[in-house]
């Protein structure tokens, strides 16, 4: 499934949210979809990992599934890294320049895991390295564009981060360490004055549950209730105060066994020049030569995976309208080995653990692609 940046994509939504608050966006709008731009406050709640065909299959009767819309595609890939930047910016992840968890970044010189912030194996923060997360993040956050007041409401050991110091800019941080604080900070923020207002919250902990024990896990089940009664609570307490809440996601899940996990084979190691970058549903591969890379690592995946140059994905739009960043290129490296069916793949690096997660997402599955949009007015 490709990313319908057409009029059917987190973009778009994204596109539609600014464009209810008073801004400019950088691309069109959801199609069949007007946000109310009369509220008082909108609300718009990510939460991490929640795919539209979870909500489907396991959600009848809930509180978010009473309420959904339709679907929408995320971006690609599709993961957090690029999805969440969207959110925050707007842009496609061709215009933000963020591939996936684990990226080349030619400016710190080694292969970094985005968001932490750190250099992949050794964890060492790029900042120790000398360079600043203005370097690295260079598309401008959307809040200070707004005609309106900005809130950001998300979990406490992330809101000082380097990602979100920069990504939030333009909005006061609020943060919280529960679910019933997640609710109590949006309630206040809503209510803390009559001007017109866009509280922008997160919650990462479906995600993190759904990686560990996998999205059709129990766990993951419990988690879901947790979130979708916080959804309910939140709802009631912002009765009458003029406000829409949308909720949505930043990609789905998929289960992978065992046996559909795959270690990048020995014979292959010498021909990288950087660890693999990307995702585990979509590699990123840095090679001496591409033409032997490609035609090897194809022999062994067989119908497992496609091998091409990573430059196809950019020309086949998976990627997304705009102007490309100026440091794209390198971030995608030579090869793109995208998996297919639940397949993944995985090197490692020294300092890693070895340890995979159950729950994935970053490829082109249904079920990783697909978001809800839910939307309710209180």
């Amino acid at each position: 499934m490709r990313p319908d940046y057409a009029g059917g994509s987190l973009v778009n939504l994204v596109a539609s949210v600014v464009a209810s608050r008073g801004g400019e966006p950088l691309h069109q709008p959801l199609r069949n979809f007007e946000l109310a731009s009369r509220s008082k406050n909108l609300v718009l709640l990510i939460i991490d990992g929640l795919g539209d065909n979870y909500l489907m299959r396991h959600g009848a009767g809930s509180e978010l599934a009473r309420r959904r819309r339709t679907s929408l595609t995320s971006v690609f890939p599709s993961t957090t890294a690029s999805a969440i930047t969207t959110s925050y910016t707007g842009c496609t992840p061709l215009e933000h320049g963020l591939t996936g968890w684990f990226t080349y970044f030619g400016e710190a010189g080694c292969v970094s895991a985005a968001l932490p912030f750190r250099s992949r194996g050794d964890m060492i923060s790029l900042s120790a390295r000398g360079v600043s997360a203005e370097r690295i993040f260079t598309s401008p956050a959307l809040f200070g564009a707004l005609p309106v007041k900005s809130v950001v409401v998300t979990y406490r050991e992330i809101i000082d981060s380097h990602y979100n110091s920069v990504h939030c800019r333009g909005a006061e941080r609020i943060a919280y360490g529960n679910v019933d604080e997640l609710v109590a900070q949006i309630e206040r923020a809503v209510k803390a004055s009559g001007e017109r207002k866009f509280i922008y919250a997160y919650w990462p902990h479906y995600d993190a549950i759904s990686h560990r024990f996998g999205c059709e896990s129990t766990q993951a089940s419990r988690e879901f209730e947790i979130v979708d009664a916080a959804f309910g609570a939140l709802l009631s307490r912002l009765a009458g105060t003029d406000t829409v809440v949308v909720a949505t996601a930043d990609h789905g899940f998929i289960d992978v066994a065992p046996d559909e996990s795959l270690e990048l084979p020995a014979f292959l190691l010498p021909l990288l020049k950087f660890p693999l970058c990307g995702e585990r549903r979509v590699a990123y591969c840095h090679v001496h030569a591409p033409e032997d890379f490609s035609k090897r690592a194809q022999d062994w995946l067989g119908d497992k995976a496609d091998v091409m140059p990573s430059d196809r994905l950019v020309e086949e739009g998976w990627f997304g309208p705009g102007e490309a960043h100026p440091r794209f290129a390198e971030r995608i490296g030579d090869v793109a080995i995208v998996m297919r069916n639940r397949y993944t793949v995985k090197d490692w690096t020294p300092g890693e653990p070895r340890w995979l997660h159950i729950g994935n997402h970053g490829g082109t599955h249904e079920d990783e692609m697909l978001i809800p949009l839910i939307v309710e007015e209180a």
